[in-house]
């Protein structure tokens, strides 16, 4: 029988198919090397840039300050660090701006990262100084059975914090993307990652010479923090269709 000259041959209709899938990715896969490197190192660029920032201004408004800090510390205890936490968010979220800009609004994508690390961070800080002040009022020394589910309720409430970043991001997300409802979830994901990766570091402790130990594990720990947080959302960005 002959066929139908006018019907598409099927290495037309896979291709075709191909380019609509590809058109109605958030990230075209063509693009999907080169973002997923900028936007890690932009994360990483923001972490290491947004800590020395608002530990430098720690250090400002202490040293200018020091009388009135001195008067009433709790007070300026909490306002020092939640203007220093704003500082470092909305770095780290105009960092990845720069990248995620070219797909979606940058400025609202500052904005929802500012905001989200802002309320994660203040929760998590909050549920883990409850968590302490429990262990403190009981006064007596901890068993170690007793040390060890404090700590997972600590780890447990920073990881379920990720929760509040995701949700602001997720509210930008959805103008642009179909399906991004599982984006509330992924900040904590990355959020148990570096939490299993800091237990594992503790294990390899002894390995280290004790006079280097604490600065080797500081860094150690902050590296991956911020490689993590810059790998999961990219992968999750390139993943994403368009609305």
């Amino acid at each position: 029988m002959q066929s139908d000259s006018n019907s598409p041959s099927p290495s037309y209709v896979a291709s075709s198919t191909n380019s609509n899938l590809n058109s109605r990715l958030l990230i075209p896969r063509s693009q999907r090397r080169r973002f997923f490197f900028q936007f890690t190192l932009m994360t990483i660029l923001g972490w290491v840039v947004g800590g020395i920032v608002s530990i430098a201004l720690e250090r400002i408004i202490l040293a200018s300050l020091a009388s009135a800090v001195a008067s009433q510390p709790q007070i300026w205890s909490i306002w020092i660090r939640l203007l220093s936490t704003m500082v470092f968010a909305i770095v780290f979220g105009a960092d990845q701006a720069l990248i995620v800009r070219r797909y979606l609004s940058g400025w609202r994508w500052m904005l929802a990262t500012s905001a989200g690390w802002l309320i994660a961070s203040s929760v998590a800080t909050a549920w883990i100084t409850y968590i302490a002040s429990i262990a403190a009022s009981l006064n007596e020394a901890l068993t170690p059975e007793v040390s060890a589910i404090l700590g997972f309720l600590s780890t447990i409430s920073y990881i379920i914090s990720g929760i509040w970043l995701g949700l602001c991001q997720w509210l930008v997300l959805r103008r642009y993307t179909a399906g991004a409802w599982w984006w509330n979830f992924l900040p904590s994901i990355s959020f148990f990652c570096i939490s299993l990766l800091i237990w594992l570091l503790s294990f390899g402790q002894n390995l280290i010479p004790e006079v280097n130990r604490t600065a080797i594990l500081y860094w150690s720990e902050q590296g991956f923090t911020a490689v993590i947080l810059g790998v999961i959302p990219a992968i999750g960005l390139c993943t994403l269709k368009r609305n």
